[in-house]
């Protein structure tokens, strides 16, 4: 069962007042209605009832998580997608929200590295990379490919201390019932001056207000915090980080998954049209193409889908 909604901000505890109502799962089918809820104090939004720890580990391992899933159409062609040349040439005209293409040298720990396709990323572009990753299946597979993976809590490998050139959260923040306990861990294990890079949905992308409640990065229950762009920049502040950058993008994936959204996802059932590779690379291009000059203006004026941060330890 949820908790009980007390109506305290999770980051400030300011109190929520309900902006959007019967926001549901239009991914996978979660037969339940939420409302998202914003903070009068530090303008952060978050998702109501919240899932209690135990209700989302188990929304989590029944859903979302990593099962394996291999030699499927959509599999193959992500893979053969991902690591072509075409893939950088895409990253430089979309937006690049996983860091990709960020080349240098350090110790890495990408958090939530899921079955380690960033690791790869990361590795080839000369950084020594490790991962965090809670699901177990997921990390085998990363490990069997060459990488070590941690399966608990940042704070329970005290070596880790001041290790870490660049700690990567590529939309992991926003799944997190405590995300300053999180940034205080990365903090820890940081060196002097070591950076964090963040990716996440911001909440007051002009797409949020053209779909509503369909947006696809509500992604409810699993996005539990929703941060517009002056809300993070505080937030990391707040927990000891020099805010350099927050960059705005758009990815074509993100417009492409509203739209399949808002035209085919119903309460109660999942959208598989979401995974069918042929719909949502033709969307993708059609997005990219025919709307590039208004997605290009949204980023401008910081309207875009994706904040796309870096900051660096205090």
């Amino acid at each position: 069962m949820a908790q009980e909604m007390k109506g305290s901000c999770l980051l400030c505890g300011g109190r929520m007042a309900t902006v959007l109502d019967k926001v549901f799962d239009t991914r996978f089918g979660i037969n339940a209605s939420y409302h998202i809820e914003s903070c009068n104090k530090c303008e952060m939004e978050q998702t109501a009832p919240l899932p209690a720890p135990d209700e989302l580990k188990n929304l989590y391992e029944t859903y979302y998580n990593f099962g394996g899933e291999k030699n499927t159409s959509y599999t193959a062609l992500r893979e053969r997608f991902l690591f072509s040349p075409f893939y950088r040439f895409w990253l430089a005209l979309d937006g690049d929200i996983s860091f990709h293409a960020k080349k240098g040298s350090g110790a890495l720990l990408d958090v939530g590295c899921n079955e380690g396709r960033g690791l790869r990323f990361y590795t080839r572009n000369g950084y020594t990379a490790e991962g965090l990753e809670f699901n177990e299946t997921a990390a085998a597979v990363a490990e069997s490919q060459g990488f070590s993976v941690y399966t608990r809590p940042l704070e329970e490998y005290p070596q880790l201390k001041e290790k870490y050139d660049v700690v990567v959260l590529s939309n992991v923040l926003e799944h997190l019932l405590d995300p300053k306990r999180t940034l205080k861990s990365i903090k820890d294990i940081l060196k002097q001056n070591g950076r964090l890079w963040i990716s996440c949905p911001n909440n007051k992308s002009w797409l949020s207000s053209v779909f509503g409640k369909y947006w696809i990065n509500w992604h409810v229950p699993f996005h539990v915090v929703h941060f517009s762009a002056s809300g993070l920049r505080k937030l990391l502040q707040d927990s000891g980080f020099i805010v350099r950058e927050i960059r705005h993008e758009t990815p074509s994936l993100w417009v492409a998954h509203s739209i399949i959204v808002r035209l085919l996802a119903k309460r109660g059932k999942p959208t598989g049209q979401l995974r069918n590779p042929f719909l949502v690379m033709t969307l993708m291009l059609l997005v990219r193409g025919a709307l590039f000059p208004i997605l290009w203006i949204g980023n401008l004026v910081g309207r875009g889908d994706c904040l796309v941060v870096t900051a660096y330890k205090r």
